[in-house]
């Protein structure tokens, strides 16, 4: 007997979306059937034209427990996550205090994390000026890599690293790197009351196309893993392009913000929207999205970053004075949807930039894909049913969102996770480590 049997007539596989039956025994899947396929089961249930698809991993969320748990916690990030369709997060190494840069902090985040995760988490090291010698520890202790700025990353206690640096971290330890990409030198002051094309213009394309240059020169000077976090900038796609030409083992990612949102369209004063890098203009997004059909850009993560509401300065509007970070975590599957159906991908295509791609990139290969022998981790969603986002039914601590009253295609049902649904009642979810090989 299986515990759990899925029916759908839209499964989304690795081969595309079909009519299937999706049986779970023991938190794996043990089989992907055809749709009328008889199993003796537990349960059994017919979804019908509701889409199944795999739970989505999100390699890019910043929690912020402990130290600074008023801007967000794990039993909230993962509430919001679950309810957004996402079965895995992991957690950035900065804005929490400490700050995961060595092996003594990841045991103060893993405890307070401890009881109060809703989904799986896994988590980044942080790579910081003068701590190359704790890298190879804090790996072995089971993070999935290292995250490092090349440019101020807005809180004192994670300072930026320079190419030599960079370059020294790489060599102190086989992981992959994920890095935040603008160039300090090409960065300007800003000095408030800001509006947003102010902002937008101290924080140009040329600096984070200098800085994806710099990543790949660290790439091709030690033969190891670069990821480049948040791509805003299209003009740097040709830079990644050469350098997985010549064979660099340089990937990069995007969030939904960049390819939805149109800095056009931002009003003065709407600090809800200022992330860094930041939101660029239509056509900008447009080459985004011709990257990500080509899989120059492998992965859509959120780049979750909330903070309490008087951070983001909404009462004087100033985008010099805001905190940047867009909080999307719940939001992310029904944002991109709604864009890739009106420009006719699939929702295949729309799993693997969310759920296979992630899941590969830190090594959870049973993770991300519905097929035998992955975790049953699974997501009931209606992708043509809609909904208006209403800020008060997010999840996240302080739901302040740059999408609040937008019209969204596609609503989550019901995610499961190890064949159990979700609730946000019981915290079924386990610390994920850096997997062997």
């Amino acid at each position: 007997m299986v515990e759990l049997v899925l029916r759908s007539r839209r499964v989304v596989t690795e081969g595309g979306e079909r009519a299937a039956a999706v049986a779970v025994a023991a938190g794996t899947i043990v089989a992907v059937g055809g749709y009328d396929d008889e199993f003796e089961a537990a349960v059994d249930t017919d979804l019908g034209e509701t889409a199944l698809l795999p739970g989505l991993v999100d390699t890019h969320v910043h929690v912020n427990e402990p130290g600074r748990t008023e801007w967000e916690g794990f039993a909230s990030a993962t509430r919001a996550a679950a309810a957004g369709g996402v079965t895995v997060i992991v957690d950035m190494p900065l804005n929490s205090l400490p700050p995961t840069v060595d092996v003594e902090a990841l045991r103060i985040k893993q405890a307070a994390a401890s009881g109060q995760t809703f989904v799986d988490v896994g988590f980044w090291g942080g790579a910081v000026p003068g701590n190359a010698a704790e890298l190879p520890a804090l790996h072995a202790a089971g993070v999935f890599g290292f995250k490092a700025f090349l440019a101020d990353s807005g809180v004192p206690e994670f300072p930026p690293v320079s190419a030599a640096e960079l370059r020294q971290a790489i060599e102190a330890v086989d992981a992959q790197f994920v890095v935040h990409a603008e160039d300090p030198e090409h960065l300007g002051e800003l000095s408030g009351p800001a509006g947003y094309a102010a902002f937008l213009g101290s924080r140009p394309a040329e600096a984070e196309h200098a800085a994806v240059a710099t990543a790949v020169e660290a790439a091709r000077a030690t033969g190891g893993r670069v990821h480049i976090l948040h791509l805003s900038a299209a003009s740097a796609l040709p830079l990644i392009a050469a350098a997985q030409a010549e064979g660099l083992r340089v990937t990069a990612e995007t969030c939904p913000h960049y390819l939805t949102l149109d800095a056009a369209h931002i009003p003065d004063g709407a600090t809800e929207y200022k992330c860094c890098p930041p939101i660029r203009d239509a056509a900008n997004a447009d080459q985004l999205w011709l990257a990500l059909a080509d899989g120059l850009i492998t992965c859509v993560v959120s780049d979750h970053s909330p903070c309490t509401p008087e951070l983001k300065r909404r009462d004087t509007g100033d985008f010099a004075a805001a905190w940047g970070g867009i909080a999307s975590v719940q939001l992310g599957l029904p944002v991109i949807w709604s864009a890739a159906r009106a420009r006719g991908h699939s929702l295949a295509a729309v799993a693997e930039w969310m759920a296979r791609r992630p899941a590969e990139l830190v090594g959870l290969h049973d993770k991300g894909r519905i097929a035998v022998g992955a975790d049953a981790d699974l997501v009931a969603f209606d992708p043509d049913d809609t909904f208006v986002v209403e800020p008060a039914r997010l999840h996240h601590k302080n739901p302040v969102t740059p999408y609040a009253g937008k019209k969204l295609h596609g609503v989550v049902r019901t995610t499961w996770l190890r064949g159990q649904a979700v609730t946000g009642g019981t915290a079924r979810g386990r610390f994920l480590s850096r997997r062997v090989a």
